[in-house]
């Protein structure tokens, strides 16, 4: 048995119950049940249709994803969580350089190194040797007036964690930035790269070894392996191609608001949706969050 979700993105909370009724009977579902009036609804099918992917395409124009997954096994026990325009709205690189005016030029760094464009661990020394000499104190400054967190990401963790679950925050960003969030958070570890400073200024290096797509699936299999649990029990969040490894490994692997060569090769996409999506897509409704 599967289970077919739409979801809106809560702001909007424009999720018909027309279009969710039309997609049930043309699929041969079962009676649909709406986790969220407006957001989120679900329906269970024998099968993954033929035709789901066009489906989601045409979805995708009115503002509303679309995940066909099984069944069973479907609520997590572990969340790990990529950082960077995942759980905070921010390239904390870029803001970085951004303070250090060299922000278009990462910017531009980032975003090939994102799409799979470059070497990770090349693309990130070559940043952040771009940071060289700046004041150590300008991290705090960012942080502070300029780092956001994505809509849901407290429910999502939170809700987990009520339900017995862990939540890991895994970065190929810096500690500096990840010590703040997972506490925000309230996630139950992070773990990231090192920026390194000396007489109150940053040198323009990294600590080694670098945090990058490998670290991630060692931290999925160290993780899970520690708290007892199999690699299907873990759900795992990104949008940049070092993010692929730990989504692929993952039961659950969320392309969030991915770039468009990343969330082609997952098989949950969510385009519209805020993470609160990633609880939808488990099973629970707005009423069951913590």
């Amino acid at each position: 048995m599967f289970i077919a979700t739409l979801l809106a993105n809560p702001s909007r909370a424009n999720l018909e119950r027309s279009a969710v009724e039309a997609l049930r009977d043309a699929w041969g579902g079962g009676e649909a049940q709406w986790l969220s009036p407006g957001i989120a609804a679900e329906f269970a099918v024998a099968e993954v249709p033929a035709n789901r992917w066009d489906v989601w395409q045409g979805l995708q124009g009115i503002g509303v994803d679309l995940v066909v997954q099984n069944a069973e096994g479907r609520r997590k026990q572990m969340l790990l969580a990529d950082m960077d325009s995942t759980m905070i709205g921010q390239e904390c690189i870029d803001e970085l350089a951004d303070m250090a005016g060299v922000g278009p030029r990462v910017a531009e760094i980032t975003a090939r190194a994102m799409n799979g464009e470059l070497d990770f661990e090349g693309a990130l020394i070559e940043r952040v040797g771009l940071l060289k000499g700046l004041p150590e104190s300008v991290i705090g400054q960012v942080l502070a007036e300029r780092i956001t967190f994505t809509p849901g990401g407290r429910e999502l963790i939170v809700t987990m964690k009520a339900n017995g679950g862990y939540a890991a925050l895994v970065s190929g960003g810096f500690t500096a930035f990840t010590t703040a969030v997972a506490a925000a958070l309230g996630f139950d570890e992070h773990r990231a790269n090192t920026l390194l400073a000396e007489g109150g200024a940053l040198t323009g290096d990294v600590a080694r070894p670098i945090l990058g797509r490998e670290a991630k699936i060692a931290a999925l299999k160290d993780i899970s392996a520690r708290l007892g649990i199999g690699h299907d029990a873990v759900m795992a969040v990104g949008d940049g191609a070092n993010d692929l490894g730990m989504l692929h490994l993952a039961g659950a692997g969320v392309a969030l608001h991915a770039k468009p060569s990343v969330a082609a090769q997952c098989d949950i996409r969510i385009n519209h949706g805020d993470l609160t999506a990633l609880l939808y897509i488990q099973g629970y409704s707005a009423n069951e969050f913590a």
